[in-house]
């Protein structure tokens, strides 16, 4: 036994390529797990900025110098920043609190309709009726407490949130503005004989940064583009619904199910079974049809490889590890596994 585990152990970790691309891997993620919430700033300046060398580097395609293409990057960022902050928050806070105080309205309309199927529809028992009721009662009154209690909290992190605002774009302004010297330093502590971590960031790097950006992008389209048809028909706490609909997008398949049910429920509660109900429920799945089969393929082309159930596999069990954030990065870190995989010394050498 013992020797079967040295072998598989020299077969595989023998190469010091090897070791040092374990080594990163396992310092990033002690570095995660122990400090992530204290570095969440760091983490959120890093991605940001990552997310705009993109349009840095597309702006010097042009023909434009590095620091004119950083300053119209970093422009573009705050003048977003701004606009969600100033335009887009207060209405999403105010629907929010309507939805709070609209939520027993809503509560006794659902027990209306679970009180009358007996009458439509004669098979189900009063007595299950009111089983379910009584259950489908508690599960709404535990989710009116949620809202409440985050509406409450959120006051509390006013202060948390604010400065976020302050540091995390300054972090931006200096990783993007001084970005060659801070890898310089940065490569100072690295060892010299790095070239299979090296290859697996190239591979990681093309791929993730790509889908970074086309997810940025699809949030946006698939929200302002679920915004018009339910701002145009009244629908009630439209911009609360749209933003959770772009922000479905970043939880592949499940997502665009999960919003499903309270677009539709709202949507029930105001209308009924009427024409504007159809319209409104047409109008919303031709955006999730529109969003799978070409907006998706438009973006993501050739960029994520991989199987659906690995993708469900890897939300699920990075969304455990690290929340929200895992949720996010789960397809860019299973295509980082994808690519040590494809790049480990015994692989190649079985291949």
């Amino acid at each position: 036994m013992i020797d079967v585990v040295k072998n598989w152990f020299e077969k595989h970790f023998s190469d010091p390529q090897a070791i040092i691309l374990i080594t990163f891997l396992v310092l990033g993620s002690i570095l995660i797990l122990y400090w992530g919430k204290i570095l969440t700033p760091v983490i959120a300046g890093v991605v940001i900025a990552y997310i705009l060398e993109g349009l840095v580097c597309k702006i010097m395609n042009l023909g434009m110098p590095r620091f004119a293409a950083f300053l119209i990057s970093y422009v573009l960022f705050v003048t977003a920043v701004t606009l969600t902050l100033f335009g887009l928050v207060p209405l999403v806070i105010s629907q929010v609190s309507q939805l709070v105080v609209d939520f027993p309205r809503i509560l006794n309309k659902v027990q209306e309709l679970l009180l009358a199927i007996p009458e439509q529809y004669p098979i189900f028992a009063d007595q299950e009726i009111e089983k379910m009721l009584g259950s489908f009662s508690t599960e709404l009154v535990g989710v009116g407490q949620t809202l409440v209690s985050v509406s409450l909290s959120s006051a509390v992190d006013v202060f948390t949130v604010l400065v976020y605002l302050v540091v995390v774009p300054l972090l931006v302004f200096f990783l993007l503005k001084d970005k060659t010297i801070i890898l310089r330093w940065f490569r100072r502590f690295l060892p010299e004989d790095r070239g299979l971590a090296y290859s697996v960031w190239k591979e990681v790097d093309a791929k993730m940064g790509n889908y970074i950006r086309g997810k940025m992008v699809e949030i946006f389209i698939v929200g302002a583009a679920t915004f018009i048809p339910l701002q145009l028909m009244g629908m009630n706490y439209a911009a609360t619904m749209s933003l959770l609909v772009g922000l479905s997008v970043i939880i592949p398949y499940v997502g665009a199910v999960a919003v499903t049910i309270p677009v539709a429920m709202i949507a029930w509660f105001q209308w009924g079974g009427t024409s504007e109900f159809v319209y409104l429920m047409a109008a919303y799945l031709g955006i999730q049809f529109l969003d799978g089969n070409i907006l998706v393929p438009l973006l993501f082309s050739e960029v994520v490889n991989m199987h659906p159930a690995a993708i469900i596999i890897s939300v699920l069990f990075f969304g455990g590890l690290w929340g929200v954030w895992g949720v996010f990065f789960a397809i860019p870190l299973a295509t980082l596994v994808q690519a040590v995989i494809h790049s480990w010394p015994s692989i190649q050498e079985a291949n």
